[in-house]
């Protein structure tokens, strides 16, 4: 005869009641978000704020925490000084002439790595990861030489075309083709009488959109933010870019701070516009190139 249930003993498995805590813990983690994000977004609200606001404004004590009246005379003073949207364009267009290239080729490298057999290959993948652990300091002095032994001093050539094939596009686009791409699919393309080449434009490229669009954004970025490239290349105004051109009006005394704040508000504005609309294809992209060692 089985025996009734005893309700303390019961009691004893019943999962402990958290209703007390989750509320707490739940709003410690709301609140430290809050935080996190109020830090973050922080700058460029100052940023946007000071761009407003002429130099003796933006150090006092306190300093102003709303837009002033001043933007229209520090962008006359912006444009003053510098060809400002001269160097936005030259950013403009190597960013996007160094993103479309790094796609191209980048994903071309990754398919190899992911779906072709050959001698050497585990080999020279990892001599190609082992490129990321030098550091870019290392680089300057040969990358400088090479660049004067070409002629490509002062020329936008010399910033987008050594960055064609990087290291970490060719490991991510690999990663991800070898996870979400079966080898059957290839092998019943050949089958079908397709081309290496046609296989790879009908059959990999349409289905790895989220690599892309990550591989994509980082390298709009990085080339959008690059300094130190321009710094060693480019000779004249004209040529320069935004960061690189912003820098010069940081002078040793009397620096306009409200021009220079009005040119980076400018210069950061699209990054922010690009990132709202692409982070959650940006944390896809880094996610499932995760998922296959």
């Amino acid at each position: 005869m089985t025996a009734a249930p005893n309700p303390q003993a019961a009691g004893q498995f019943k999962p402990r009641s958290i209703s007390g805590k989750r509320p707490l813990s739940r709003a410690g983690a709301i609140l430290l978000l809050v935080l996190g994000g109020f830090l973050t977004l922080a700058p460029f609200y100052f940023m946007f704020v000071f761009a407003t606001h002429p130099r003796d404004e933006i150090f006092s004590l306190p300093p102003p925490t709303w837009f002033g009246s001043n933007l229209e005379a520090n962008y006359d003073s912006l444009l003053s000084r510098v060809p400002f949207w001269r160097n936005l364009w030259n950013s403009l267009y190597l960013a996007v002439l160094s993103t479309v290239t790094t796609l191209f080729f980048c994903t071309l490298g990754g398919y190899a790595f992911a779906m072709y057999e050959f001698k050497g290959k585990n080999w020279l993948f990892g001599i190609l990861l082992a490129t990321l652990l030098i550091p870019q300091s290392l680089n300057i002095v040969p990358y400088a030489l090479i660049m004067q032994a070409l002629g490509w001093i002062d020329t936008p050539r010399a910033l987008w075309i050594p960055g064609m094939a990087s290291a970490f596009g060719i490991f991510l686009m690999r990663q991800y083709i070898g996870s979400a791409i079966p080898k059957e699919l290839v092998e019943a393309a050949r089958i079908d009488g397709a081309t290496e080449f046609t296989t790879f434009r009908k059959v990999i490229v349409p289905l790895t959109g989220p690599a892309m669009a990550t591989l994509g954004l980082v390298t709009f970025v990085q080339s959008w933010n690059n300094f130190l490239g321009p710094l060693i290349i480019f000779r004249s105004a004209e040529t320069y870019t935004a960061p690189l051109a912003l820098r010069t009006l940081q002078g040793i005394a009397n620096t306009d701070w409200g021009a220079l704040m009005c040119g980076v508000a400018l210069t950061v504005l699209p990054l922010l516009v690009i990132f709202a609309f692409a982070s959650r294809r940006l944390i896809d992209g880094l996610t499932s190139g995760a998922l296959k060692g």
